[in-house]
């Protein structure tokens, strides 16, 4: 098992913050653009780096990352390109955890066994994938864990702790607390609910728990990483991209754009528990 992932969030402990995990679509709003955000997002401040597999039918996704997702298949983006994106980040960075995210059709067009293989040989850590429920885990979760490459989970307000230990039982890497019900990019509402879930989420499992879904500024990460172990942002990153564009194409200013919301990100996270 990797762990570059266990490796990553105990440094963080030791720094006395909350990871900061940074997701953007893979080919999004081009191959080489996205190459250069992923490639610059650790001096950026990013911990973790989750890179979404663009997928014509997302539906948990909300409107922005759907749209950036129909922006890389529109750019030709596929999951090889998406493999090889992972690969070339690994010339200049062992260290950082790389998690790619997204739905299980892409991954079974590609065959399971030859996805895995590739996705070792080019260095991803770990697999969120949000269509597959724990009653499936022999689909990809087991098969993803005997190569090596983490299967974490997804946790939401609703999931009751009868749930919970059966969502726990091959989840590895760490806990991804969904903060409210519904789609990506909606408003977060009631931070103290949060901060009880989580508690409630570690008295279960000794693995870190990360926090995604409506955390948009610098003053959202602070708050939420007082409680979570890790503050995943991803649709305001993609906003970030979707506004810098000139004619639906990249800009001079859409790398810039991403990488200033992540220094500012890390700034609340490294604000959160002082």
């Amino acid at each position: 098992m990797s762990n570059r992932i266990a490796n990553r969030f105990a440094k963080c402990t030791e720094e006395g913050r909350p990871a900061l995990v940074t997701f953007v679509t893979a080919g999004d709003p081009d191959l080489e653009t996205s190459q250069k955000i992923i490639d610059g997002l650790v001096d950026a401040g990013a911990d973790v780096i989750e890179l979404g597999m663009p997928f014509s039918d997302p539906m948990a996704d909300g409107p922005a990352i759907q749209a950036a997702g129909q922006r890389a298949l529109g750019a030709g983006q596929d999951m090889h390109k998406t493999l090889g994106m992972v690969k070339a980040f690994r010339k200049h960075d062992a260290e950082t955890p790389i998690v790619l995210m997204g739905y299980y059709n892409p991954i079974y067009i590609y065959g399971v066994d030859k996805f895995l293989d590739d996705a070792v040989a080019a260095g991803v850590d770990g697999l969120i994938v949000v269509d597959l429920p724990a009653e499936e885990d022999s689909e990809l979760c087991v098969p993803a864990i005997a190569k090596g490459i983490n299967f974490i989970r997804l946790t939401t307000p609703t999931t009751d702790d009868k749930r919970l230990a059966k969502v726990l039982k091959n989840t590895s890497g760490f806990v991804y607390y969904v903060s409210m019900t519904g789609i990506t990019g909606a408003a977060l509402t009631n931070r103290r609910k949060v901060g009880d879930a989580v508690k409630r989420i570690k008295s279960h499992t000794d693995l870190p728990v990360a926090v995604g879904f409506g955390i948009k500024t610098a003053d959202d990460a602070a708050a939420i990483g007082r409680d979570a172990d890790g503050v995943v942002v991803g649709t305001a990153l993609v906003r970030a991209i979707e506004t810098s564009l000139e004619g639906g194409k990249a800009s001079a200013y859409t790398v810039a754009a991403v990488h200033g919301l992540v220094r500012d990100l890390a700034e609340g996270v490294a604000d959160a528990r002082r």
